[in-house]
């Protein structure tokens, strides 16, 4: 069983969160904002800090100023040399000429995206920000979180729709860098004479092992980013996603699985409180359970399973949504895609990346253990997946 401490914080988790969306319902019901809004988090936010400190420098880019899209971006101190201090400032580079790679060394890049149940969260809370700096020390790569635009504001398919904008992102940014590899150094601007290339990625970004990461909800974004990418194909060169992490998924569905039904009033999220969140995101004359946002078991959901990329699924004992989870990871196993799932036992909706719990020895174990499936797929002679 959880500890007594996660237990009394579950309380007071609940008791705010459903005052929280309490005032969101209230809000969308009387139309009080029609702003956007990609940032509500649920504790202090971490300033990004481009000196390298504990192994990770970090900086925030805004790339669609009519959406309001941010990302911060977790750099690795492993790409510069190991006699820099720690703390040292590292602004990068723009697109060099020494040679095909630039000299650079290369890293994957992780795009990541929160949970909040679509209304809540931000990339850069001291929790996420925590938690991506782990990962990305841990597998060695670039992580991108994503700041995506939050209901009731911005409804479904928002979200979604900024995940797959992100991928893009990325497949520009790639080819300006290439650009920039002319035969002498040079910055690529836009119509104001801003840079456009990011120079971290330029110098140090491998596009061609692109892994996506989702927390709870975010696991929705992801599954469904990574879905886009198939049907993209090749129209994403050089940007490949190779692998998917779908951190207890926010799946729902009409049909009752085992685990909704027995653990329906689970710690920190339980279910009417999730219900409530759907209803948020979902637009009124689009609400269902059985929506292809929500249930990724529904029949004619595209493309087809089996050209889906390899997917880690964790779930934790005491969630109600993982019977489901479960479900889907196993409906991939069927039409052989590497989709193994990871049950943590004793343990609760997100009990990896909430800030109270992030140095519990669950937390760590789980982050060692998505390090060592992903790097299965993210080394150099690792294994080569094909859409």
């Amino acid at each position: 069983m959880p500890s007594l401490t996660v237990k009394l914080y579950s309380i007071f988790f609940k008791l705010n969160k459903k005052h929280q969306l309490h005032n969101l319902t209230v809000q969308a019901q009387t139309q009080l904002s029609s702003f956007v809004t990609t940032s509500r988090p649920d504790g202090a936010v971490a300033p990004n800090n481009p000196t390298f400190v504990d192994g990770v420098a970090t900086k925030d880019i805004h790339i669609d100023p009519y959406s309001g899209l941010t990302l911060r971006i977790f750099l690795p101190d492993t790409v510069v040399d190991s006699s820099l201090d720690n703390g040292h400032v590292y602004k990068g580079y723009s697109p060099l000429t020494t040679g095909r790679n630039n000299g650079y060394k290369k890293l994957p890049v992780m795009l990541q995206f929160h949970g909040g149940g679509f209304v809540s969260g931000s990339c850069d809370s001291v929790a996420n920000d925590a938690f991506c700096r782990r990962i990305a020390k841990l597998c060695d790569v670039i992580v991108i979180a994503v700041g995506y635009r939050l209901a009731p504001e911005s409804r479904y398919p928002s979200s979604f729709e900024d995940g797959f904008k992100v991928l893009n992102w990325l497949k520009k940014q790639a080819n300006l860098a290439q650009i920039g590899n002319g035969e002498k150094e040079r910055h690529v601007f836009d119509g104001f004479g801003v840079s456009m290339v990011e120079p971290w990625l330029a110098a140090h970004g491998d596009p061609s092992r692109c892994v996506l990461l989702g927390v709870s909800c975010g696991a929705n974004i992801a599954d469904y980013v990574a879905r886009k990418a198939v049907e993209a194909g090749k129209l994403l060169d050089p940007v490949k996603v190779v692998a998917q992490v779908l951190m207890y998924p926010f799946f729902m569905g009409s049909v009752p699985t085992n685990s909704e039904i027995k653990l329906s009033n689970s710690y920190f999220y339980d279910k009417p409180m999730c219900l409530q969140a759907w209803k948020l995101f979902l637009r009124e004359d689009d609400f269902n359970l059985d929506h292809p946002a929500a249930n990724p078991l529904i029949p004619g959901r595209g493309p087809p399973l089996k050209q889906m990329p390899p997917t880690l699924t964790v779930v934790a004992e005491h969630d109600w949504m993982k019977d489901r989870a479960i479900a889907y990871s196993e409906e991939l196993q069927k039409v052989n895609v590497d989709a193994p799932h990871l049950d943590y036992k004793d343990a609760v909706h997100e009990f990896a990346t909430l800030e109270l719990l992030l140095q519990t020895p669950q937390a760590l174990a789980c982050a060692e253990d998505i390090t060592i499936w992903v790097k299965k797929y993210i080394s150099i002679r690792g294994h080569e997946f094909s859409y």
